[in-house]
């Protein structure tokens, strides 16, 4: 479900007001900076996955968790479910569409750099409503610690510190945990969030054993073929 034409106006007027977007990088593939990657979905998709911010990659296809780290995600998606390998590219996007994506900011960082709070704040208002309204599914694969942290933006210190003491535990990849986010109209939402490492090839302590996580996790969600929507 593709944003609606106010939300596509505002991300590109709050694109416009910061910087640190890798312009470089959207030129050289002939892309809109000021466009927002969002992988979205059908609204119906029972499992999210929540990750960091769009690399090159995502720029030069215009579509988010396409590179090294959602290849991987993606390979453990197609074996999950088809029980065998994935061929080639186009199996890996095809795979993608059985799941909702979506980031935490919607635009690349010069250097891959993770982009600071106030750029995450800056942009978490309309990020929190378009995972509220495109998307009716609770269950979310959080990638990456500023992923999961991200859901204490603009809560409590009690829920931040909530979110910060499960982050250290040292089950946090086996366990879950929930969380509220309210929409425009103050309707409270419950996500609840199964935290997994970033799957960046960057990430030597948990790169060998991201797909063997995510295995466990989509076996916990009982993802399989015929069990992808509500």
């Amino acid at each position: 479900m593709p944003l609606t034409p106010h939300q596509q106006k505002s991300f590109r007027a709050l694109a416009a007001e910061i910087e640190g977007i890798d312009i470089e990088v959207y030129k050289r593939f002939d892309r809109d900076p000021l466009d927002p990657i969002i992988g979205l979905g059908q609204r119906n998709l029972r499992i999210g996955f929540f990750g960091r911010d769009p690399g090159r990659d995502e720029v030069r296809h215009g579509e988010p968790f396409i590179g090294a780290g959602g290849q991987l995600v993606r390979k453990a998606l197609y074996a999950h479910l088809y029980g065998e390998e994935m061929p080639d590219f186009e199996a890996s996007k095809a795979v993608g569409e059985h799941f909702f994506w979506i980031n935490t900011v919607p635009y690349k960082p010069i250097g891959n750099k993770a982009w600071s709070m106030k750029v995450k704040r800056h942009f978490h208002t309309l990020m929190n409503e378009v995972l509220i309204s495109h998307w009716e599914g609770r269950s979310l694969i959080t990638l990456g610690r500023e992923a999961f942290l991200w859901f204490g933006i603009g809560r409590s210190k009690d829920e931040r510190d909530r979110l910060e003491a499960f982050w250290k535990q040292e089950d946090r990849f086996e366990s879950s945990i929930e969380v509220t986010l309210e929409d425009n109209q103050g309707e409270a939402q419950v996500f609840t969030l199964y935290p997994l490492p970033h799957p960046s090839p960057l990430n030597q302590t948990w790169y060998s054993r991201f797909p063997g996580l995510l295995k466990q996790r989509l076996e916990q969600l009982d993802v399989r073929q015929h069990n992808l929507t509500l």
